[in-house]
């Protein structure tokens, strides 16, 4: 969809003639797979790298069109937020060394993307999801100023009509709702895609599905979300919610959310697949680009089958079916999505290595698995990995296992094979599959960021740990270590933050509220027990109505406490917002000579700031 002039499609006119031109797509696929026309060999590889645009301390940036520009390379393109962009590979023979070759590429295409950064006072970062993302980040005015991203947002909107409802539970909590699709730009994945022989696609994209699970529990790199502890690789939940056109799950013509796993085996051709992405989910966009696919064909010129494309480019499988025309040929793949960026360039291309063996070494007994696995256990067990990551059990081959043992006996040597039978190096092969062996008997990248997290809290505040955590990623992405032997890192060892600090990094959000309508005595014992001096109490529409503190109840004694809070707070309060400069907030507290700030946005309050809390 990238390279389309897209639109989207809302007439009955536009409507009539894109799907005439998806049905004669669709025929002229079934032609080319029945003459024989779709290339069977070579294989190749190829895969997407996304990474994150951020400033100088770790917050995300919204210059990435300036970045591109100044990178002035094909190789990159843009993506829906402007903190995010995008490098496509160049397709690879699977053989030899590719991957050692894959890896050079991406890294000197990183290096140069860091170059230009820097001259922007940039940085970039590969992570699942970027761990200082906030709320603002999420808003239309950080949307890529491009019209493609801007009409499939309308699109998915009018077909929703209604907000996007987001609720992930884990360790921590995350319900909002929100009002357009820039949710996605908080994942950044690496995509892998392999190309696959047409006479056994459909069995190979089953497997694919099979292997899913206990690929994505190794590969997990994605635990926070807005300060929040949620899944494991929390991508997978978010991703699904943030791009679902359903209302709710009882919409009859979409059962399934444009994000999904699948709802069961394939059967038949990739003909059948596609077919049942088109009956499953309506067509949201079209072009002025479409050819004539059929007419083409006969002529002798393979077609691009552009409207096919398109609605692909919409439906976002977690195992996604391609077609593609390269060297004049027409080929299909497998595009595997669900693999997070991250934590370094060598954990990813790891993770590439471990899937395509386990692709290409497929043994005869996993041979037309849809007969002898139960689905519904293999989707579970996505979902699991993604919850859970390594801690968890899956359902294979009728029997219950640890993903540590099913990696370690089972698939690890499936995909050794699998990259013998290509020919691929000894060397990558021992080099790689000893990154996955190391880090499922230790720790994964999921792992990693949660035990730094929580141990950083204990000297500093959400914020400024997840600052820590951002810095060291980048500091170690491509050094050639790998996040199974990072551990529990020191903040103070040379992570070069450019802290300019602001309100949000010392306020304290773990308060208590209380009603403007409580009972002073309850509310006095309340200060008492838990030791507080300042109590923000707020009204019945849950805004900010004033301020309740110690010097108040100590003015009024014992003999009023069967009057209101309201009767007593502090109404004219001086409030700041989270984004000032902390200077600004002590010189506003000695200026008015008080010890307590609530922290605001609009009439919501956020947090407070204490003179204890400098």
């Amino acid at each position: 969809m990238g390279h389309l002039d897209v639109k989207q499609l809302k007439s009955p006119k536009d409507k009539a003639l894109y799907i005439h031109h998806l049905v004669k797509d669709l025929e002229v696929l079934d032609i080319m797979l029945k003459e024989g026309i779709i290339e069977k060999e070579p294989i190749r590889i190829g895969a997407e790298q996304e990474f994150c645009v951020v400033t100088k301390d770790y917050f995300p940036n919204d210059n990435s069109i300036d970045l591109l520009r100044e990178i002035n390379d094909d190789h990159f393109t843009t993506e829906i937020g402007k903190y995010n962009l995008e490098i496509n590979s160049d397709p690879l023979l699977l053989q030899e060394d590719c991957f050692s070759q894959l890896q050079n590429q991406i890294e000197t295409l990183l290096e140069k993307a860091q170059k230009a950064a820097k001259k922007k006072d940039s940085k970039i970062v590969l992570t699942g999801i970027l761990p200082t993302l906030r709320l603002k980040h999420i808003s239309e005015d950080y949307m890529t100023d491009r019209p493609r991203y801007n009409v499939l947002n309308n699109a998915l909107k009018d077909s929703r009509r209604e907000h996007f409802n987001i609720h992930i539970k884990g360790v921590d909590e995350l319900n909002l709702i929100h009002d357009c699709v820039m949710l996605e730009a908080c994942n950044t994945s690496f995509q892998t895609h392999l190309q696959i022989d047409p006479d056994e696609f459909v069995d190979k994209y089953n497997w694919a599905q099979a292997i899913a699970a206990p690929v994505l529990s190794c590969s997990v790199n994605s635990p926070i979300l807005f300060g929040r502890e949620l899944w494991a690789e929390t991508r997978i939940a978010l991703f699904t919610q943030s791009i679902d056109t359903r209302a709710n799950s009882f919409i009859h013509n979409e059962k399934q959310s444009r994000v999904s796993f699948g709802a069961d085996w394939e059967r038949g051709t990739v003909t059948d697949i596609f077919r049942d992405h088109i009956s499953r989910f309506r067509s949201l966009l079209t072009s002025n680009e479409h050819d004539d696919s059929m007419a083409l064909y006969k002529k002798g010129v393979i077609p691009k089958l552009r409207a096919l494309q398109l609605h692909n480019g919409t439906v976002y499988k977690w195992n996604r079916v391609c077609y593609g025309v390269g060297g004049g040929k027409p080929h299909l793949r497998i595009e595997c999505r669900y693999i997070p960026s991250g934590p370094t360039l060598t954990d990813e291309v790891a993770n590439m290595v471990f899937w395509v063996g386990l692709m290409m070494g497929q043994p005869e007994h996993y041979k037309e698995i849809h007969n002898k696995m139960d689905f519904k256990d293999i989707k579970n067990n996505f979902f699991k990995a993604a919850r859970n990551g390594m801690e968890t059990q899956f359902k294979w081959n009728n029997d219950w296992i640890a993903p540590k043992d099913l990696i370690l006996n089972e698939l690890l040597p499936i995909s050794r094979v699998g990259l013998e039978k290509m020919n691929v190096n000894e060397t990558d092969i021992d080099k790689y599959l000893s990154i996955i062996e190391r880090r499922v008997k230790s720790i994964n990248g999921s792992q990693w960021m949660v035990n730094n997290y929580r141990q950083l809290q204990k000297t500093k505040n959400n914020f400024e740990a997840l600052q820590n955590i951002s810095a060291y990623m980048f500091k170690h992405q491509l050094d050639g270590s790998t996040v199974d032997g990072w551990g529990i890192f020191n903040p103070d060892d040379n992570l070069k933050i450019d802290l300019s600090r602001i309100v949000k990094h010392n306020m304290n959000t773990q308060i208590i509220l209380v009603d403007q309508n409580d009972s002073l005595e309850l509310v006095s014992n309340i200060m008492r027990w838990k030791k507080i001096h300042h109590l923000p109490v707020i009204n019945k529409k849950k805004e900010l109505a004033g301020l309740l503190t110690w010097t108040d109840l100590i003015k009024l004694g014992n003999k009023d406490l069967l009057l209101r809070v309201k009767d007593v707070m502090t109404k004219n309060l001086i409030t700041i917002s989270q984004e000032a400069p902390l200077e600004d907030a002590k010189a506003l507290m000695k200026k008015h000579d008080i010890n307590c700030l609530p922290v605001v946005r609009n009439k919501e309050l956020l947090g407070i700031l204490t003179s204890s809390d400098f």
